[in-house]
């Protein structure tokens, strides 16, 4: 178990807010299971919005931009499991945490001329994925689509996903802290995650 790599990955702009707090619970969960994980805050990252120059199709990375980005992709190659979350803004994931997905782009491999068939880099690796958000809402249809945002681009890139996890009716700062029954729900989906992957 000692081998296998988790990597949390959060889209808010709130720092020590409802998704930095699951997010750490999650990884705490992985973590009693032996994993080895590593948490990474967008907002703290220069991440360009992808142009779609596709340059990326032949050189099998981002030769546009050198910006955060390039910092993460190796982290990602090198986990077997990912953790995806985000608030819920207007519906849908951040803006962050969109220029993200976006740039997993390079992963993608294409045989022939668009819009001819393609194959991920990543698939057939036994990869897992969680995702995760938090939305002041209390109705799950409310969310709008941020958990289809966040877990559909990653099984067109080969990931299993594992859970589809959803906290409402948390907006204040911290809130989510308050609710012994969501983290442990978060801290047991962590752990199982990592148990899956063993």
């Amino acid at each position: 178990m000692s081998n296998i790599k988790i990597l949390g990955v959060e889209g808010s702009p709130r720092k020590n807010g409802n998704t930095d707090i699951l997010l750490d619970e999650f990884l705490k969960g992985a973590e009693s299971a032996g994993a080895k994980t590593k948490k990474v805050h967008l907002r703290d990252y220069s991440i360009e919005f992808c142009i779609g120059c596709e340059a990326c199709r032949k050189a099998g990375t981002c030769t546009r931009f050198h910006d955060g980005m390039n910092l993460l992709y190796s982290d990602i190659e090198a986990s077997d499991g990912l953790i995806l979350g985000s608030p819920t803004y207007n519906y849908n994931i951040t803006a962050s945490m969109k220029a993200f997905i976006d740039r997993l782009y390079p992963f993608y491999d294409f045989a022939e001329e668009r819009p001819g068939p393609y194959s991920s880099k990543l698939a057939d690796q036994s990869r897992k994925a969680l995702v995760f958000t938090v939305c002041e809402q209390i109705k799950a249809e409310e969310m709008g689509f941020t958990l289809e945002a966040l877990g559909m681009p990653l099984e067109a890139l080969g990931y299993e996903v594992f859970d589809k996890f959803l906290a409402t009716g948390c907006f204040s700062k911290g809130e989510v802290s308050k609710d012994e029954d969501i983290l442990k729900k978060a801290f047991d989906a962590g752990k199982q995650m990592a148990m899956n992957l063993g």
